[in-house]
């Protein structure tokens, strides 16, 4: 307990800016130039950094390199990176529809074929709280959660038949206790893990969609929204200056990570 008891006070503090809504002042904590075009930074503050040449890059919180996966290009495009948790790295290859995952020196543990499956469909994904994979399947307009080895272990019923609508998410998100869909053209779907839906959020044309502890972050113009679950209203807080130029930014509790043309600079908020 007096190890746990400190780190919760600390992660208080972080997240307070979220109930201020405006964030601390960020300062400076490191850089790295280079041509990047995709990062993305675990709860570990792990960042991963995809060079327009093609290689994946992680580093830790200081910039230092621990390792490099290379097989990118062998596998077409990343159209996305997720964390199941601080030692497993999932990568997306839509072109070819393959999931890969990764150990924490980037070395190739699990992959999955879902065309062998019968997935032809799947534009969104996300790992599961359990180390399992959701994938949502456009064919069928099903949630499924799909076993280390591809299997199908839980699917949805129709949720064109659930909304009378065809959704299309653009991310799977399981956090808190919840699974989240955002579609960016209809807002942010919300089930439990037994594919219950709970609640629809009109929420349109955010990018970069993120957990950030119990919240769920999407950067508009501008502005940081947050979805806080048991919260009426959406949280509105205005991106710090310098920090709007960024192609892209993943938020942290102690700070975030800004990609810009020539480099990736970490910030870390004031206390």
């Amino acid at each position: 307990m007096r190890k746990f008891f400190p780190s919760l006070l600390c992660c208080f503090f972080s997240f307070s800016f979220i109930y201020a809504q405006q964030f601390p002042v960020p300062i400076l904590h490191h850089e790295i130039i280079g041509d990047y075009v995709y990062v993305k930074a675990d709860e570990l503050g792990n960042v991963f950094a995809l060079t327009s040449g093609g290689q994946l890059k992680k580093f830790n919180s200081n910039f230092d390199s621990i390792g490099v996966f290379n097989d990118v290009k062998r596998l077409g495009k990343v159209n996305h990176i997720a964390f199941g948790n601080a030692l497993r790295t999932v990568l997306y290859f839509k072109q070819y529809r393959n999931i890969v995952v990764l150990d924490r020196l980037m070395q190739v543990v699990n992959r999955i074929d879902l065309k062998k499956h019968s997935l032809f469909q799947v534009e969104a994904l996300g790992p599961s709280y359990d180390n399992k994979i959701w994938v949502f399947d456009e064919q069928e307009s099903k949630l499924k959660k799909l076993s280390e080895e591809g299997a199908v272990l839980f699917e949805t019923s129709d949720l064109r038949i659930v909304f009378s609508e065809a959704i299309s998410p653009s991310i799977v998100i399981d956090n808190g206790g919840f699974v989240y869909l955002y579609d960016p053209l209809k807002g942010l779907y919300i089930f439990d893990y037994y594919g219950g839906f709970k609640k629809k959020i009109t929420l349109l044309g955010w990018k970069d969609i993120q957990p950030l502890g119990k919240n769920i972050l999407g950067i508009g113009s501008e502005k940081v929204f947050v979805f806080t679950p048991g919260d009426v209203s959406i949280n509105e807080i205005k991106i710090p200056l310098g920090l709007e130029t960024a192609k892209q930014l993943t938020f942290m509790a102690d700070g975030c990570i800004a990609l810009y043309d020539d480099r990736i600079v970490s910030y870390k908020w004031t206390k």
